[in-house]
Order: C-alpha cells, then sequence, then structure tokens
C-alpha cells in the first residue's frame, strides 16, 4: 500500500495576460455600473407539476403535496375532503425567476422548476398555475407550462443511474407578467452610476468622460463606487435620453492586482499587475509505502497443529530529489512572474501552496482570494 502524503494531479494553470500585453483596454461605461433605478426583481412561487411518469413524490413522505392538490382540485369544484388519494404522478415545486426592469403587463419571462419533495425526475411534467411573488408579497408574473429539464435517470431493481439533474428545469418565456413595478424614472433629476468594481481612478476616468463628451460638467464622483449624473444639466429629453448618450462612453477601467486560486481543482488565475519581490524558494514531495506481505506457516504432513498466518509488514519514506533552494526573480511583468515560478518545475496544485508562502512572507504584492 503506497500513501503519498502530498498529491500533485496534473490541473490546468490560466494565465490572463503574456509578455507584452498592454494594460486593460476601454470598455464601455454600461459594463462597469450599474445605473440607479435600472435594476430586475426576484420572483418566487410554490406550485404543482403534474403528468409525470411515476417518478413524482410520494404522498406519504411529502404532505405538503397532497394539500397542495387538494387546495387547487377544490378551486376547480372537485371536492377530495376524506378521500385517500396517492398519486404518483404529481411533485410539489418550488418556481423562480427575475423580473427585468421596466417588464411590463402581458411580457413573457423564463422560469425555473426545482423540485422540493422526494420527486426522482421532473421529465415531461407540466406546471400547473402559479403565481410569482417579489418581496413585497405582491403578485407580478403567473407561470404555467411543460417543463424542460436537463438530466436523465435510469432505475432497475439492483440500483439505478442518474445522469444530470432531472429534478430540476425551466420553462423558457413560462411566465406571462401581470403587475409593473411602479418606478418614475422619467421624473429623476439625478443618476447614480454604481461602480460594479469600486475604484477611486476608474471612477475618475468615468467622470472625465462624461464631461469631455458632454461639454460640461454633468457627473460627479462621489466616492470609489458611485458618480452622479445630473439630468438636467445633460439638458436630456428625459433620463433615458441621458443614459443612452453616455453608457456606450469608452472608459479604460484600473484594476486591482489580484491571484484568485482554487484549491479543489488546482486553478490559479492571476491579474496582469501581479508584481513578486525577489525570493528563495525550496520545495519537495515526501512519499511514505507501507507494504503488507503476510506469510502462512502450516505443519509438517500428519503433524498436529494448524495453520498460522505470520504478518509481514515492510515500511519506508523517501523523499524525492528537488532542486533545492531557487530563486524567483523580482518580477515586473505577469510573464515573468510566472517564468519565475515555472523555474522550480513544480505541478499546479503545489504552486498554490508556494503562492501562499510567498504571501506570507511579504514578497506577493497583490490580492490574494482563495475559493
Amino acid at each position: 500500500m503506497t500513501v503519498p502524503l502530498r498529491l500533485i494531479p496534473a490541473v490546468l494553470l490560466f494565465c490572463l495576460a503574456t509578455a507584452h500585453a498592454a494594460i486593460a483596454g476601454p470598455v464601455r461605461i454600461k459594463d462597469l455600473v450599474e445605473f440607479d433605478g435600472v435594476r430586475g426583481n426576484d420572483l418566487l412561487g410554490y406550485g404543482l407539476v403534474v403528468g409525470l411518469d411515476g417518478s413524482g413524490d410520494g404522498l406519504r413522505n411529502s404532505p405538503f403535496t397532497e394539500e397542495l392538490m387538494s387546495n387547487i382540485l377544490e378551486r376547480l369544484g372537485v371536492n377530495v375532503t376524506g378521500e385517500q388519494f396517492r398519486p404518483k404522478n404529481v411533485a410539489a415545486v418550488l418556481v423562480t425567476a427575475a423580473l427585468p426592469p421596466f417588464a411590463r403587463a402581458g411580457s413573457q419571462i423564463d422560469v425555473t422548476v426545482s423540485a422540493i419533495g422526494d420527486a426522482k425526475s421532473l421529465l415531461g411534467g407540466t406546471l400547473v398555475m402559479t403565481p410569482l411573488n417579489a418581496a413585497d408579497g405582491q403578485i407580478y408574473a403567473v407561470a404555467q407550462g411543460t417543463i424542460i429539464a436537463g438530466g436523465a435517470a435510469a432505475e432497475g431493481d439492483s440500483g439505478g443511474v442518474v445522469q444530470g439533474v432531472p429534478t430540476s428545469g425551466t420553462i423558457p418565456s413560462g411566465a406571462r407578467v401581470e403587475r409593473e413595478v411602479d418606478f418614475d424614472f422619467a421624473g429623476l433629476e439625478s443618476l447614480r452610476l454604481a461602480l460594479r468594481e469600486p475604484d477611486f481612478t476608474t471612477a475618475a476616468r468615468i467622470e472625465r468622460a462624461i464631461n469631455g463628451a458632454v461639454g460640461r460638467t454633468v457627473a460627479l464622483m462621489l466616492d470609489s463606487g458611485t458618480v452622479r449624473l445630473d439630468i438636467e444639466a445633460m439638458r436630456a429629453r428625459s433620463p433615458a435620453h441621458a443614459l443612452g448618450r453616455v453608457e456606450n462612453l469608452m472608459v479604460e477601467p484600473e484594476r486591482k492586482a489580484r491571484v484568485v486560486v482554487d484549491q479543489r481543482s488546482g486553478t490559479i488565475v492571476m491579474g496582469q499587475d501581479v508584481r513578486i519581490s525577489r525570493v528563495a524558494v525550496s520545495q519537495g514531495n515526501l512519499t511514505l509505502r507501507i507494504e503488507e506481505r503476510p506469510l502462512a506457516v502450516q505443519p509438517n504432513p500428519f503433524a498436529r497443529g494448524e495453520t498460522v498466518v505470520v504478518p509481514r509488514t515492510k515500511a519506508s519514506i523517501e523523499e524525492e530529489s528537488g532542486i533545492g533552494l531557487a530563486e524567483v526573480p523580482g518580477g515586473t511583468s505577469l510573464a515573468e512572474v510566472i517564468a519565475g515560478l515555472n523555474a522550480l518545475g513544480v505541478a499546479p496544485r503545489d504552486m498554490i501552496d508556494i503562492l501562499k508562502s510567498i504571501k506570507a512572507a511579504g514578497a506577493l504584492h497583490a490580492e490574494f482570494v482563495v475559493r
């Protein structure tokens, strides 16, 4: 039996720049900010899926499904009080959707349907009319339609196999908007542009780009994440016209130096501005091997006695010969940083541990994010 104390699987290292890569190119303002008031709303509903091929909820384990089904049938004029019915073709589900900004009554939106009981699959099911509520408790849409599930399940007497997630699916354009969000966007006198990645330099560049395009001071940076836009000073016919004029202006964003690692997959992502000071690194692998070779000892023929198993264990510890202490030169670009780390000859998963140690030593000049 071999027990490696450090595993070094082959994984992929993603580097988001090259040696001669320039700084981040210009980006549209609409891709850098969120406009105040221009946002969607999450919707949630509780409904029933019917028409399943025996893969629905077990009503004994999911009593809420039976209660929901009884309520629906009673609203349709069918009295089921005191009746005992145990269908296997129904399932209770949660229905979620996102109401887009400025969605109008009658428009259609996509919904996601997920089983909440012990249903095995929603394939082929039909969602019965389900009201969708927002955080204020009001109904904004009604969902209904045939579910498209992205998985498959097969089961036999001795077991089964499941591919994907058959207990969750979508209904494209499966909900119709019944109520509009009451928001007087046209009456706004000023708008706030909220940066998705707050940064003083980027906010100042957005302010400068808007004022330069308009020809006068209409934008003001309030903080690292907010730029205020004066609608009246822009002399636009409406806030919508003002946003349409500035949202496609190009701005060069400023990004933080950041290293993101995923220990589960061994993925490493480095920003272009990552710098490493001159540092020395030593890395090696230790492997423990334990081998069991039991020996059976038997008595001589026609002699009294019994067979005895004599345990024999062989243990050894090996340390792979490495490169000793290696020097990683101070990096002036991402390519030089990667070249210095690759000179150690280690796999990306071990490189994650090395980067952690370099960060702890104060030689990695970047935000270090572990996921």
